[in-house]
């Protein structure tokens, strides 16, 4: 149970990062990412990457800079224009269904307008699933250039989407369903440095 940790991640490095020791038990038809990132960066940073054989970008939440959030699905991505905020906490949801290829986003609580990727598309259960790296290839690839530098915490992924109001309760750790995993259960492992602080 991590509900008053963040992990740290406290400089540029091709090789340190937090792998995730928990999967879904069947490819994803429907998905929600969820986390909560402090940084001052302003080139482009890996959030969470979600790896599987055949896509190293099956899902990855990346961010070029501090007035955009690119979220891909199976190598394609839709761009979310944000308020340039550096130095500010920033909580962030993305939810993806297959049926209509639908896209929900959600920046501290807030909707933005949907918009639609790789309709019919199914996300491979068999992954590598990294925070503060983008994989270009399954479990490696690493770019030093792409990694995250700040405080990470909150994170949560689920086999659905979820409403508004579930992705409010998700900033204050309150769930109205179990996620695949989260962070009051939080399987992981640190590979360098990496640091957990109250």
């Amino acid at each position: 149970d991590l509900q008053h940790k963040v992990f740290v991640f406290p400089q540029e490095t091709p090789d340190s990062y937090v792998l995730v020791r928990a999967k879904p038990e069947r490819p994803l038809q429907n998905f929600t990412v969820c986390l909560w990132s402090y940084t001052d960066l302003t080139r482009p940073h890996s959030l969470f990457s979600y790896a599987t054989e055949a896509q190293d970008n099956d899902i990855l939440l990346f961010k070029p800079n501090p007035s955009e959030y690119r979220f891909y699905v199976g190598g394609k991505f839709v761009t979310f224009r944000v308020p340039e905020s550096v130095a500010s906490g920033e909580h962030v949801c993305v939810t993806w269904e297959s049926a209509t290829g639908i896209v929900g986003f959600w920046l501290n609580g807030e909707p933005w307008p949907r918009k639609g990727l790789q309709r019919g598309y199914a996300v491979a259960a068999e992954a590598a699933i990294v925070l503060g790296q983008d994989q270009d290839t399954f479990g490696g690839g690493f770019d030093a250039h792409q990694s995250f530098v700040g405080e990470m915490s909150s994170v949560y992924m689920w086999d659905e989407g979820i409403t508004t109001a579930a992705v409010r309760g998700a900033m204050s750790h309150s769930l109205y369903k179990a996620p695949i995993f989260g962070w009051r259960n939080f399987p992981h492992s640190v590979v360098g440095e990496v640091f957990l602080k109250p």
